[in-house]
């Protein structure tokens, strides 16, 4: 019997490149929504999200790196990915970019 992967068991280590793995694989032409990405990687350490106008922008971080012990998953620890209306549309350091370009800045 094989059991699915469980991110939300593994020690950080194996979290985190269970999580890069996954991110490098994946492809602008598959189509991938934030269910997808959520029941297989679980909960996003940061996640932001914003309405504007009739378009939901939501952005989740994954951890990817490890830079500092200091306890806190910060934003350049992670591989952020950005859904539009729930699809996958962008993911890498230009996601937290375009994010902000429909959030007028604010967070």
């Amino acid at each position: 019997m094989f059991y699915k992967d469980d991110p939300q068991a593994m020690i950080w280590q194996d979290r985190e490149a269970f999580n890069k793995r996954y991110i490098e694989k994946l492809r602008l032409e598959d189509t991938f929504t934030l269910n997808d990405v959520l029941e297989y990687l679980g909960s996003p350490d940061l996640t932001y999200a914003r309405r504007d106008g009739e378009q939901v922008w939501q952005v989740v971080f994954y951890r990817t790196q490890h830079k500092t012990s200091d306890g806190i998953t910060t934003m350049d620890e992670c591989t952020g990915l950005l859904f539009k209306n729930g699809q996958l549309i962008m993911w890498g350091p230009s996601a937290y970019e375009k994010y902000l370009e429909h959030n007028d800045g604010e967070i």
